[in-house]
């Protein structure tokens, strides 16, 4: 079976590839002639998601799924939330992350919470996974492995950030790694 995840990022395709195994055959956006900017209008982690892979739908006809994740930080009300990717006006990771410890700087609640949420279009059918991955925010960067706001961040029951961690632990107790596994487990059904 072909599926499309609506991505063009080459390292996210093979590592989901790597999880589906060879019963499915994984296709990027660009293999399906989808070359135009995605979008993500819809306020909500949710909305994002099965609004990206509506699209692929509507307009390609190919079975596909989409995600989108957030940073979800309590003591700033949910923030940055569906915009964390842009916080701080930007797609800049080091800006994003030097405006949430900013405003983070008197908060004794330090609890958040990352979200993915995966929309998958089979035939015309919608589902949709959800992964959480708990912890709270440092105050201060530490490691240099992942991305965005990973190396602020602490997963509940562990002393280091995602940025410190390899992949493999990472990918175990993320929330993309368990909203990944959950589409994994319904696909291979």
């Amino acid at each position: 079976m072909k599926i499309c995840f609506a991505t063009n990022n080459k390292n996210k395709v093979a590592e989901i590839q790597h999880a589906l195994g060879d019963q499915f055959e994984l296709v990027s956006l660009q293999e399906i002639g989808c070359h135009e900017e995605l979008a993500e209008t819809t306020g909500t982690i949710e909305g994002n998601s099965l609004q990206k892979a509506q699209y692929v739908w509507d307009h390609y006809q190919v079975s596909c799924f989409a995600d989108d994740t957030g940073l979800e930080v309590e003591a700033l009300g949910g923030e940055p939330g569906v915009d964390s990717a842009h916080y701080s006006g930007t797609r800049n990771a080091d800006e994003n992350m030097s405006l949430l410890l900013k405003n983070m700087q008197d908060k004794t609640d330090r609890q958040a919470q990352f979200r993915t949420v995966i929309t998958l279009i089979e035939n015309g059918e919608v589902k949709q996974f959800e992964g959480i991955a708990p912890g709270s925010m440092r105050t201060e960067q530490s490691g240099a492995e992942g991305f965005g706001y990973d190396p602020i961040f602490e997963p509940t029951g562990y002393d280091i950030t995602f940025a410190e961690m390899d992949m493999t632990t990472k990918n175990e107790i993320s929330h993309r790694g368990k909203a990944v596994q959950k589409l994994v487990d319904y696909l291979k059904k």
